[in-house]
């Protein structure tokens, strides 16, 4: 009986830990440890998190150049488990001000998952090209997403 009510305990702990909302951001991985980037990506927050099927998610990526980039382009690439489901191309200009000199800037895509997204673990690959479709960084991060319906969600909230 006592085996029985730890097993439940641990289930429920371990729920509670993959559907509530993470407070820190996502960490970062560059593509290639050994490049230096003239990008350097510090963070990246996801709001919400886990992301919730059928509802807004915003992903910002807080950032740094060392030189002013007036236009550029962003490759995305997404794989769930490991395998790849979805590549995109976006308008660096699009996702944050250009152009924008030396120092700080944000990344920020909003964009709501189609309610038939299936839940769980993906990474996103993001490579920052200039205009001349020059490299100007690549990182990936990983995200997740929740298992609960959005109807379930707003239930719970």
């Amino acid at each position: 009986m006592m085996m029985r009510q730890i097993a439940i305990t641990v289930i429920l702990l371990s729920l509670l830990f993959i559907l509530s909302p993470s407070a820190y951001a996502t960490d970062i991985r560059y593509c290639d440890k050994k490049t230096d980037y003239e990008v350097k990506v510090h963070g990246v927050e996801i709001s919400p998190d886990p992301v919730a099927r059928g509802q807004p998610a915003t992903f910002s990526i807080s950032a740094s150049a060392g030189n002013a980039i007036s236009s550029g382009k962003l490759d995305l690439d997404v794989a769930y488990f490991g395998w790849h489901v979805h590549s995109e191309t976006r308008d660096l200009c699009t996702e944050t001000s250009c152009p924008f000199s030396i120092g700080d800037f944000v990344i920020s895509h909003s964009q709501v998952l189609p309610i038939f997204t299936p839940p769980g673990s993906y990474t996103l690959r993001m490579k920052i090209l200039d205009a001349n479709k020059r490299q100007l960084s690549c990182v990936a991060f990983d995200f997740s997403i929740g298992f609960g319906s959005s109807m379930a969600a707003n239930f719970l909230m």
